[in-house]
């Protein structure tokens, strides 16, 4: 059952909120959206575009949609992306539709992106925005977690590690920030701030129209 899901009665309509998740490459990033994704089945995940070659262990339209850089690039000339960011070599964005349609409908969103998309989604959307870094517990256990995984070339693990003193510097411009000692643990904690970040009066437009009713005193029977 998703924690907070009946602290708000059913009459006030609450406007979703978009969940900003991101950290260096390798901290645990996916896994701990992934798991939250089984555990909030209210959650819908933000599918990214990419022109990165997609990894053995991925589904295109589940993890990603791969598409190559002439369609990317179409896409940002159409508006189409709330954001994009090229990574490590690669574009990534956010397609625009589906984030609007369930932030209107109360539904939530989660984001697994970059610190460049995360700024760009705060300077146009920054009401609907709550953002969540994730930091590893070591460069060791970094650059472990990095070459166990098995998924990209020496020269990719490499040119990541060199890239981690970069990433972290923004973690001051994210509103939490969680250190990934233990997976159970840090998806608990995102839990926490997800059911905490559903209760703020801003995410609840109908509040005042539902308070009136006790303003007014009781009605004749």
């Amino acid at each position: 059952m998703s924690l907070f899901r009946d602290a708000m009665p059913d009459p006030i309509r609450r406007r979703g909120l978009m969940l900003v998740v991101s950290s260096p490459s390798g901290a645990g990033k996916t896994s701990i959206t992934r798991r939250l994704l089984e555990l909030e089945p209210e959650v819908t995940l933000s599918v990214s575009v990419t022109t990165r070659k997609q990894r053995p262990s991925e589904v295109d339209g589940v993890h990603y949609h791969f598409i190559d850089e002439a369609r990317f690039a179409a896409m940002v000339a159409r508006g189409e992306l709330l954001e994009h960011a090229l990574i490590y070599g690669n574009h990534y964005g956010t397609p625009r539709g589906a984030v609007e349609t369930a932030l209107a409908a109360g539904r939530d969103v989660l984001f697994d992106i970059d610190w460049q998309g995360a700024q760009q989604l705060r300077g146009s959307a920054s009401d609907d925005m709550v953002g969540v870094f994730i930091l590893p517990p070591s460069i060791p256990e970094l650059a472990r977690r990095l070459t166990t995984r098995a998924e990209d070339s020496d020269d990719t693990v490499r040119y990541r590690l060199a890239q981690v003193a970069n990433d972290v510097t923004h973690w001051a411009e994210y509103e939490y920030v969680l250190v990934n000692r233990d997976l159970e643990q840090s998806v608990g904690a995102l839990r926490a701030i997800l059911g905490a970040e559903r209760l703020r009066r801003r995410r609840h437009p109908a509040l005042n129209e539902f308070v009136q009713q006790f303003r007014a005193g009781p009605t004749a029977a």
